[in-house]
């Protein structure tokens, strides 16, 4: 989570200790984030979209869907997930 939305792991522990909220920029991330692993699970074994996230993926130039989120390029990883949808993957 922390390399997806460009916080700190102290911040994301913090976060998921319900201690402090996420800004509204992280927030945003986590929200893409969420929105993409749910559609991942739909086209792949839901063990293997934690490896597919931090791999370099040939359709997106070798750059790991992690930090194209991290990028906020979001769009671009949509893409190729709506690939996978269409080709009924799994």
């Amino acid at each position: 989570m922390a390399r997806a939305t460009g916080a700190s792991e102290t911040a994301v522990r913090v976060w998921l200790r319900d201690e402090r909220s996420p800004s509204r920029v992280h927030a945003q991330r986590l929200v893409e984030l969420s929105s993409l692993v749910e559609r991942l699970v739909r086209v792949m074994q839901p063990a293997y979209v934690p490896v597919w996230m931090r791999k370099p993926i040939p359709l997106m130039d070798d750059d790991k869907p992690l930090d194209v989120i991290a990028a906020d390029e979001h769009q671009r990883l949509s893409r190729v997930i709506g690939g996978l949808e269409a080709s009924g993957a799994v």
